[in-house]
């Protein structure tokens, strides 16, 4: 089914990425990230210089100022993970989606002008610091604290499973400003590589996503001076997470959509050019059903996102509806990708076949930026009219 979403910027901007793909994502490239455990600093820099990533900086400080056009976005997520570069999707996602949002709608008029032109070129790389050893979902059980101290804060703790942990030069970080656990007892600082007591861990070793880095940060009294204060104002960091909730939501949805696209064009070259029993493998019957399966759940999905694409535009996507959008798009990606390696035969199970890649690096979609199950809790309270 066509897709009628996009306009004619948006169709330029995907010649762009194209081009930017087949140039610095080869298989060559991919192998080297995975090898390395992360994406070297040129690549990113070299994305930001096309305008590929930097798409959230608002043009007075150097980027695309499209950050409520999540289209643009989309277009990359499409096109990276098509090559089979799901790490480079993901790492772009964490500065475009994650990092760079939380500076451009809740930061200091002096934390943009500090961060937002180095974050537009790749300068700078940003992470998201909430996840700790003992509170993943549960971010009111998070145990890293930060007391005020004359000048600032003394920052004191662990996070773990930090997506670009180990390459970030500014992690956003979700810290205990206050006693117990309500709302206005957490805030958000800006916690720079470099300073004492900042600490990054190890890279972890992980499922999928080998070309992205993942790590442990830890903090042991970490002078963080008051100007790095998201927002400039203390007990402000459930409501400033709760902001970005949507965006984050929206975008593990896209590349979901995004990689179960990939996988349908993948099966189907595979199929068409693959032979069993003296016949393709696409002309067998259980092969054309399964792919017809596949090919409808794909339109419905991208008929999902788009709508939700549209909503977040206009201001319209709420973090329940963007719920929605996460654990559904997550879920139908997991069945696309499966039936696709299956048709794949004994070559689905070889890394050296993006399929085999994307199925890893997919099954973190319905854990990450909150389990499905998270998900659907959240939706089902709002239908029950609870808190």
């Amino acid at each position: 089914m066509e897709r009628d979403i996009y306009d004619e910027d948006h169709e330029a901007f995907r010649d762009l990425v194209k081009a930017f793909v087949k140039k610095h994502a080869t298989n060559a490239d991919i192998a080297r990230w995975d090898e390395a455990g992360e994406i070297d600093r040129a690549t990113m820099k070299a994305a930001a210089e096309l305008g590929i990533i930097g798409l959230s900086v608002p043009e007075e400080f150097g980027g695309a100022g499209m950050l409520q056009d999540y289209r643009f976005r989309t277009v990359v997520s499409e096109e990276v993970i098509a090559a089979g570069a799901g790490s480079l999707a993901g790492a772009f996602g964490i500065q475009d989606d994650l990092a760079v949002p939380y500076l451009v709608h809740m930061g200091t008029d002096e934390q943009k002008a500090t961060w937002l032109p180095r974050m537009a070129t790749a300068e700078v790389i940003g992470a998201l610091a909430m996840t700790e050893p003992g509170a993943g979902s549960d971010l009111r059980g998070i145990a890293t604290t930060a007391k005020k101290v004359d000048g600032g804060y003394l920052v004191n703790g662990a996070k773990t499973f930090i997506s670009s942990g180990a390459t970030a030069d500014v992690v956003v970080t979700f810290v205990k400003t206050g006693e117990g656990n309500r709302p206005d007892a957490f805030s958000i600082m800006l916690i720079e590589n470099g300073m004492p007591g900042f600490q990054h861990g190890k890279k972890l070793s992980k499922l999928g996503s080998h070309g992205h880095d993942t790590a442990e940060l830890s903090f042991s009294d970490v002078f963080v001076p008051d100007e790095n204060l998201l927002g400039g104002v203390e007990g402000r960091g459930f409501v400033q997470l709760m902001m970005n909730l949507p965006l984050e939501r929206l975008s593990i949805g896209v590349a979901g959509a995004s990689a179960a696209q990939a996988a349908l064009g993948w099966t189907l070259e595979y199929t068409k050019s693959r032979q069993a029993f003296g016949q393709r493998i696409v002309d067998f019957q259980n092969t054309r059903f399964k792919l017809a399966d596949v090919s409808a759940t794909v339109d419905a999905l991208w008929a999902y996102i788009d709508r939700a694409l549209l909503a977040y535009k206009d201001g319209r996507l709420s973090a329940e509806e963007a719920a929605k959008v996460k654990f559904w798009a997550t879920e139908r990606e997991w069945e696309v990708l499966d039936t696709c390696l299956q048709l794949h035969g004994g070559y689905g199970y070889m890394n050296e076949y993006n399929i085999t890649r994307a199925f890893a690096d997919a099954r973190v979609h319905r854990i990450y930026g909150g389990t499905n199950e998270i998900m659907r809790d959240i939706v089902s309270r709002q239908l029950a009219g609870k808190p």
